[in-house]
């Protein structure tokens, strides 16, 4: 395989998707993480769309990467307007990034109901915006947008349409699959066309998902001769998305022999694509593949014991090669093995008799709605007590919580705990803006001092789920809290017809199980648990 240029969007069309944005220092810093991870370039936008867009080129003036280079986006002149008078192209000509993609109409659909202009015009914008950005010495790239939909309706047109970048100096030509509607078969035919018709020119390929083909669409266009290809981090961007980088880099790194990243800097992929979605505030997809959470966890206890034997029985890849690592899922569907796989993670000893009661145990609490999969503190706890040999943080005597609405609109919760630590008797109230807030600090209150590290711990998630909907308000209700010491993630839960005694529960495990002295933390990323958990 040829070599293959990355090309990072994440931070302009990625930013397209629906409830995503970042401030320009959170833009800086994910240039930063995409420069160590290795991408070649990276579209920084638009540099005078808005300020914020200043602001990061600015600071992107400052920054010296190592392998990263700056792109700058914008589009081809305006019509009827000459290059050299284009505000938006003196702005790129002006800008520091040493390229620039320009956008260009490849539809003929589009030339005449959205740009509204002639071919003949619309041809010259292309061929005019990039002679003039190579004059001002600019590497430019031709975004030809909704090339395929454009190849499919006027296959002449859409190739005059390269041209004329290609006459203007563009030094590559990217084909874009702006709708996402294309199939491989598609990309495949036009892709035969267009490097007969300009032989030797350096293409890329563009795609989004709106047919879940994004990724399958860009390794077709590798194989068939292009020599970038265009994602972002996660697949983010608008509608279904773009296609994912990182899902690209893998696959053509381990599956299609492409060198890209030396191995220290594929081992951070997980990192990053995690790292992107803290920034974004966005759950990271456990069923990502290659560093979601689950892409290497095995719950069926066949499965566990396969891995067991060789890895490769039901592993495609070394989870570490992409810096991700394999979990054993605990379910009703686990077996005997996947119990002992699991203790051992966390330093237990499990005999075949501790692995059949625990499994039992199991069981009979997902019955009852508990789900051990996303509460990997809870399930510990639990392995734990099976020993027999489990202390707990407290002893509980009784907890109860109040809470009034007042004429004025204003909620006052209050929580008092009633509990013994070593023989001796804890009685503690606190206020809260929601019943969990006052009881963890009540709690905190009441051993804090006897267990400095809970100031480390943090509540980070609370999500409630109704297990039972046709019980209406007397359903049972099951809590997950995700708590961090600022190094991991682990969770942990709670399941009650009463939602704050489902909430106590969990809350509790959540403390203890990040009180256990060398404790197997769950694997995750470091967070921001500066909010912590309130208002439930």
């Amino acid at each position: 395989m040829p070599d293959i240029q990355l090309y990072d969007a994440t931070l302009r069309d990625g930013m397209g998707g629906g409830g995503l944005t970042l401030t320009a220092e959170e833009k800086l810093r994910v240039v930063q993480v995409l420069d160590g991870l290795g991408v070649h370039m990276i579209e920084a936008g638009f540099p005078a769309s808005n300020p914020k867009e200043q602001e990061l080129f600015a600071l992107l003036a400052d920054e010296r990467l190592g392998v990263a280079e700056v792109v700058a986006f914008g589009m081809t002149r305006r019509r009827e307007t000459r290059a050299d008078r284009d505000e938006g192209l003196r702005v790129l000509a002006d800008c520091f990034a040493p390229v620039c993609t320009l956008v260009g109409k490849a539809s003929v659909l589009h030339v005449e109901k959205v740009v509204r202009v002639s071919r003949e015009e619309n041809l010259a914008m292309i061929a005019d915006s990039t002679a003039f950005l190579v004059s001002a010495g600019k590497r430019v790239l031709l975004d030809a947008e909704h090339f395929f939909d454009g190849f499919a309706l006027d296959p002449g047109y859409a190739l005059d349409c390269l041209r004329a970048a290609a006459e203007g100096g563009a030094e590559r030509l990217v084909l874009c699959d702006t709708n996402g509607g294309s199939l491989p078969a598609q990309i495949r035919m036009a892709l035969a066309v267009v490097s007969e018709a300009l032989p030797g020119m350096a293409l890329g390929i563009h795609t989004h998902d709106d047919s879940g083909c994004a990724i399958a669409n860009a390794l077709t266009a590798v194989e068939a001769g292009v020599t970038q290809v265009q994602g972002t981090i996660n697949g983010i961007g608008e509608r279904t998305g773009n296609a994912n980088l990182v899902t690209l880099i893998a696959d053509l790194q381990l599956k299609m022999g492409v060198a890209l990243l030396a191995p220290e800097r594929l081992a951070r992929l997980t990192e990053t694509a995690h790292l992107v979605d803290e920034l974004l505030n966005r759950s990271p997809n456990p069923a990502q593949p290659y560093v979601g959470k689950h892409a290497f966890a095995h719950k069926a206890g066949l499965h566990a014991a396969g891995v067991r034997a060789d890895a490769q029985t039901f592993e495609h890849i070394d989870p570490a090669v992409v810096g991700n690592s394999r979990d054993v899922l605990i379910s009703e569907l686990s077996g005997r093995s996947s119990i002992v796989e699991k203790a051992a993670q966390a330093g237990i000893a499990a005999d075949e008799e501790f692995a059949q009661r625990m499994l039992d145990r199991v069981k009979e609490m997902e019955h009852r709605g508990f789900q051990f999969e996303a509460a990997d503190g809870s399930l510990e706890l639990l392995m734990r007590k099976q020993t027999g040999a489990y202390e707990p943080l407290f002893r509980l005597e009784s907890w109860r919580v109040l809470v009034e609405k007042r004429a004025d609109g204003n909620v006052e919760t209050e929580a008092t705990i009633k509990i013994w630590v070593d023989g001796e008797r804890y009685v503690r109230t606190a206020e809260g803006n929601g019943p969990v807030n006052a009881l963890d600090k009540a709690l905190r209150d009441a051993i804090g001092e006897i267990h400095p590290h809970l100031r480390d711990i943090e509540l980070v998630n609370f999500k409630v789920r109704i297990l039972d909907e046709r019980r209406g308000t007397g359903a049972v209700t099951r809590v997950l809290i995700d708590a961090s010491d600022g190094q991991a993630v682990w969770g942990s839960i709670g399941v009650s017809e009463n939602l704050i005694a489902a909430s106590w529960d969990a809350l509790v495990d959540s403390l203890e199980y990040g009180m256990q002295p060398g404790a197997k933390l769950a694997a995750g990323a470091a967070v921001d648990s500066s909010e912590g958990c309130s208002g439930e």
